[in-house]
């Protein structure tokens, strides 16, 4: 069964600028916060009572409710949502069980948080098209930002990765299209951006300057090893 405490009752047409999160904790909390302000409406459950009602005046609607069990989510109308966060963290069974259910719903985009690498294949195998592991992956971002020459690093499936950098000597003065960046690092200058100024799209006839900052594509080991050519470490 399934409790409400929120000032609306939920509609049930299938709007993609709805989302359910389940798990309001620290991740799924702050994630539902940020879509609202976003201008997404969210539908927040939860089986502790005080974390719902905490949540209540903040999100769009909020209910107490067991997510393991289909018929309490099909009373709160989750099966005509077309995004789905599960954010359960501390509750691996409920995690699991919770995105499976969801899943048999159709639910077109599911993600789902996991606290291992375990974890996160089960929640693939039960029907999560997303699985993030905050912990992790933080872990991992601060760690390149702490060892290497980067202002910023974001690494995506496949061993790809984005970096913000400053521009090392080699490359100042002259047209990106003449540095044969590309063929000798095997990455692509994507943005730059002047002190003072915002980040602009990279051309071949952009010509980088000392001090600016670079926005860097390519495979990890590759940009990590463009960014270490930098003379100027990050600040």
């Amino acid at each position: 069964m399934a409790r409400w405490a929120s000032r609306n009752a939920p509609r049930t047409s299938h709007d993609v600028n709805r989302v359910v999160v389940i798990g309001l904790g620290r991740f799924g909390g702050s994630l539902a916060l940020e879509l609202i302000a976003s201008g997404f409406e969210v539908l927040g459950l939860d089986r502790d009572p005080k974390l719902v009602q905490h949540f209540a005046d903040e999100l769009t609607h909020a209910a107490v409710a067991d997510t393991t069990d289909p018929d309490a989510l099909v009373q709160l109308g989750v099966p005509d949502f077309q995004r789905a966060v599960v954010s359960i963290g501390n509750d691996m069974e409920a995690s699991i069980l919770t995105t499976s259910v969801i899943a048999d719903f159709g639910i077109p985009h599911i993600w789902a948080k996991a606290t291992s690498k375990r974890h996160r294949r089960i929640l693939e195998r039960v029907g999560a098209h997303h699985v993030v592991l905050p912990e992790h992956d933080m872990g991992e971002r601060v760690a390149h930002l702490v060892t290497g020459r980067m202002l910023d690093y974001i690494e995506f499936e496949d061993d790809y990765a984005l970096v913000k950098t400053t521009a090392p000597d080699e490359v100042l003065g002259v047209p990106l299209g003449q540095t044969s960046i590309r063929k000798r690092y095997g990455v692509t200058v994507v943005g730059i951006k002047r002190p003072g100024e915002k980040f602009t799209y990279a051309t071949q006839e952009s010509v980088v300057e000392r001090h600016d900052l670079l926005v860097v594509a390519g495979r990890r080991n590759q940009v990590e090893a463009f960014a270490n050519l930098t003379s100027t470490p990050p600040r």
